[in-house]
């Protein structure tokens, strides 16, 4: 009994550990909330509150943007975001709060204190902080942390979150200090911390932190061992390092503040910016590459490859399905949307062999394919009415023909059944439906719709075998 027991007592199952996550970012967002209330009062709280929430939806959106190309599921970053904003910014304030004191009271100067506490302190401090939710994904959700684009979305929720408790402090410390001098309105410190927070730099925290999560996703798909260890620290040294020095622009003079803005995070912001979307690019080419290979075995229409490729094509077939059948069936168009680029994301990592080659491709793989094949009587036809509609198909192409496109016949039928039922097997096409079984498959010899145990497997172009 106690041998049965013991992987369940190694391995927590997925239920439990999502009930302590949930827990923890209970406990730390109530107590985030209260310490946060009583820095800034009720009236500062409230007031911080209102404004921080401002630039939280635009980047929200933002960085699903990045992501829609393999969606990440939406839990998932609520998650990093509620980690940011609740455990995250908890463990950075009493860390920065305790080492300032400590220095201030070793030091004899709390106005040192203060300043080594920003420089040398909080980087590192909070850094790790939030870097602790891309390492729980990262180890606990791998097959939604694909590459550097995953590692981007995650970073940027994380860090939303992070910034956006930290602005309501900043500002509700100002309202405060606002109030008990009289100042007006447009000479307000309050002002000024919102604009430098909100308007000026609300990119800041996400920034430094998407340099830790681009180190995890180059993790992610890389085969050695040492890389999959060295990248995400390399990430979290710059990260710490960039975040340093956005704290100590303070020390560079007067204008130290603007300089540092406009010679050093306006040119990194753009260079972050050229990258997502090269990313994105990369992203999208990748989907099309591979579902090629599905739609020439039968799994997909060969219409659908480039819709599913381009993300106007996606929201044209979400929009075609709603209005043709309702809510129910724009959800299933967005699933298999999601599900198709998995699918294809999934096997261009495991063709480049990482990590370790994918151990689990066929069974993920399986599932995939099961899933599309579910939902393609709804999903297929809107897809492929999109690609017509966004002009992705060559003129002479014809989406209503299933297979002649794709030039694939089905495969035959094994001779021992044909006697034994006495018929005689005409060629056709590659049947819709029922949802076909799947036999033995990795990144090289390709799965195909193997059908039941009497139909050949069928290799897709490239593979090691032949039909």
């Amino acid at each position: 009994m106690f041998r049965a027991l013991r992987p369940v007592l190694a391995r927590p199952s997925t239920t439990v550990r999502t009930c302590v996550l949930l827990v923890l970012l209970a406990g730390t967002g109530i107590s985030i909330l209260e310490l946060v209330r009583e820095q800034t009062g009720t009236p500062g709280f409230f007031v911080g509150l209102g404004l921080a929430l401002l630039p939280v939806a635009p980047l929200m959106a933002a960085f699903r943007w990045l992501g829609r190309a393999a969606p990440a599921p939406w839990p998932q970053l609520l998650f990093c975001f509620a980690w940011g904003a609740c455990t995250a910014a908890l463990i950075a304030i009493l860390a920065n709060n305790f080492a300032t004191e400590w220095i201030a009271a070793a030091t004899a100067d709390p106005s040192g204190a203060d300043h080594l506490g920003s420089i040398a302190i909080a980087p590192v401090v909070e850094e790790s902080a939030k870097a602790a939710a891309l390492l729980l994904v990262f180890v606990f959700r791998r097959r939604h942390f694909t590459g550097p684009a995953d590692g981007f979305v995650v970073a940027g929720f994380t860090a939303t979150g992070f910034a956006f408790t930290e602005n309501i402090l900043y500002l509700g410390n100002a309202f405060v200090q606002d109030l008990a001098d009289g100042t007006g309105v447009l000479d307000s410190v309050t002002a000024a911390t919102f604009f430098v927070r909100i308007v000026l730099s609300p990119f800041a925290h996400p920034l430094f932190t998407v340099l830790t999560g681009l180190g995890f996703g180059a993790a992610a798909v890389s085969a050695r061992r040492s890389r999959r260890v060295c990248l995400p620290l390399l990430g979290l040294a710059l990260a710490m390092g960039m975040h340093a020095l956005w704290n100590g622009s303070s020390q560079f003079g007067d204008h130290g503040f603007y300089v540092m803005y406009v010679c050093v995070m306006v040119p990194m912001f753009g260079l972050l910016v050229w990258l997502a979307v090269r990313i994105r690019h990369r992203r999208l080419r990748a989907v099309a590459g591979e579902l090629a290979l599905y739609a020439a075995a039968g799994w997909l229409a060969p219409a659908e490859v480039p819709a599913l490729a381009s993300m106007p094509a996606r929201s044209l077939a979400r929009a075609l399905a709603r209005r043709s059948g309702g809510r129910a069936a724009g959800r299933a168009v967005a699933r298999y949307e999601a599900d198709a680029a998995a699918l294809a994301l999934l096997r261009n990592r495991a063709r480049r062999g990482a990590p370790r080659r994918e151990a689990d491709f066929a069974g993920r793989e399986r599932e995939l394919l099961h899933r599309l094949w579910q939902r393609r009587a709804t999903a297929g036809p809107a897809l492929a009415r999109a690609a017509v509609m966004e002009e992705l198909l060559p003129p002479w192409f014809d989406p209503l023909r299933p297979a002649a496109a794709a030039d694939v016949p089905e495969p035959r039928r094994e001779g021992r059944q044909d006697e034994r039922r006495g018929e005689r097997q005409e060629p056709r096409r590659v049947p819709r439906r029922p949802e076909p079984s799947l036999r033995r498959s990795d990144p090289w010899t390709p799965a195909t719709p193997a059908g039941p145990s009497s139909i050949r497997p069928c290799v897709l172009p490239g593979g090691d075998g032949g039909r």
